[in-house]
């Protein structure tokens, strides 16, 4: 990699990592570690072939959805682990009950086997539409369509509480950062 591209790639990460890493930590159910180690994965591939790249940030999700996806496809899957992490402070909010959505988002996500959280991700933390996610993870649209309704099922008996935060926490700025079950409830 020459000296320009080498600058380009720093800037890449520098201006788009943080919004990276979100995507990659709720993908891994809530654990930064694994989030982070997921980024780190798909930026070394984004590295490799920088120079061939036209849409950097839509490459580095495709890896990280597709590394997501192999994660859920192995023969014996990894278990998770829940984390109890202090959650990111909004400022000008009421802190408490966005902490409190947050947290109880974060546990039901954590609760989700990888593959019902990533069609959940997708869909609603990336606002994919159904055929653009069916495409990335390699099915029908209707297989996303069932698994969707499936994992938003399992999402509400998992945390029944979360019916009683969605409706208030859809008008705070940042609820749209952890809260799929406000959709079609």
């Amino acid at each position: 990699m020459d000296a320009e591209a080498q600058e380009s790639f720093r800037e890449f990460v520098a201006n788009r990592s943080s919004a990276l890493l979100k995507t990659a930590v709720l993908l891994s159910g809530g654990d930064r570690h694994a989030g982070e180690d997921l980024l780190q994965n798909a930026l070394i591939k984004a590295a490799g072939r920088w120079h061939r790249i036209e849409e950097p940030e839509a490459y580095v999700r495709q890896v990280l959805y597709r590394q997501q996806v192999s994660r859920w496809r192995l023969k014996w899957p990894r278990r998770e682990l829940s984390v109890a992490e202090p959650p990111e402070s909004a400022a000008g909010q009421d802190a408490s009950g966005a902490a409190e959505l947050r947290l109880v988002m974060r546990g039901a996500l954590a609760r989700l086997t990888a593959r019902q959280r990533t069609v959940l991700v997708l869909r609603y933390f990336e606002d994919l539409p159904e055929s653009e996610v069916a495409r990335i993870l390699g099915c029908s649209v209707g297989t996303v369509r069932s698994a969707t309704h499936r994992s938003l099922a399992r999402l509400r008996a998992l945390a029944p509480e979360l019916a009683a935060l969605g409706p208030a926490a859809a008008e705070q700025p940042s609820s749209r950062d952890y809260s799929p079950v406000e959709v079609r409830q």
